[in-house]
């Protein structure tokens, strides 16, 4: 298994629209950056946001996920809770070939702060926009910068395609748009 590098990443979103909208390298200016890497891509952060609250005191269930335990806001700041977290999704829409797993791991700028940026891996065949989950885990508030870098995708070859891929098996985040709650 090999990682896959910013020519091959960029080969690959001209072939088949691997990653939409796609920055063809790191912009930095006066934010959080974002865009193509040398061994991976810098997504972006959307401007919506669920932001999670116990006003209802519900109980979390990841069998039965009640969506009131969560406040929507379309913002450029999103300011979450000490102890708390929110939901968000990429600016960027993915599509992973049939022969590759991404990782994502979360900016250093972000979890200097103490805020964790928690992505399950895309595995092959899976296409969408990326549920990001940001946790605060400081006890003060803190701020996550829409439309600016949040996270960092990095693309791992198989050594050949898989058998079965996500979209084979009709995985149920498959094609989701927009933050997306959890589903059983």
């Amino acid at each position: 298994m090999a990682i896959l590098s910013d020519k091959w990443i960029r080969a690959k979103t001209q072939e088949m629209g691997m990653i939409e909208p796609f920055v063809e390298s790191q912009r930095r200016d006066g934010c959080i950056s974002y865009g193509l890497s040398s061994y991976g891509y810098d997504a972006r952060v959307a401007d919506e946001f669920k932001i999670f609250t116990n006003v209802d005191s519900a109980i979390v269930d990841p069998k039965d996920f009640a969506a009131n335990s969560f406040v929507d806001r379309k913002t450029d700041v999103c300011i979450i809770p000490p102890n708390s977290f929110a939901l968000a999704r990429t600016v960027e829409y993915f599509r992973v070939p049939r022969d590759v797993l991404v990782i994502c791991l979360g900016k250093s700028t972000y979890a200097r702060c103490g805020i964790i940026v928690n992505v399950t891996p895309l595995e092959p065949g899976w296409e969408g926009h990326v549920t990001l989950e940001f946790s605060n885990t400081t006890p003060l508030p803190a701020r996550i910068y829409a439309n600016e870098g949040a996270c960092q995708f990095l693309f791992l070859q198989g050594n050949e395609p898989c058998e079965t891929s996500y979209a084979d098996r009709a995985g149920k985040y498959m094609r989701q748009r927009g933050v997306t709650l959890p589903r059983l």
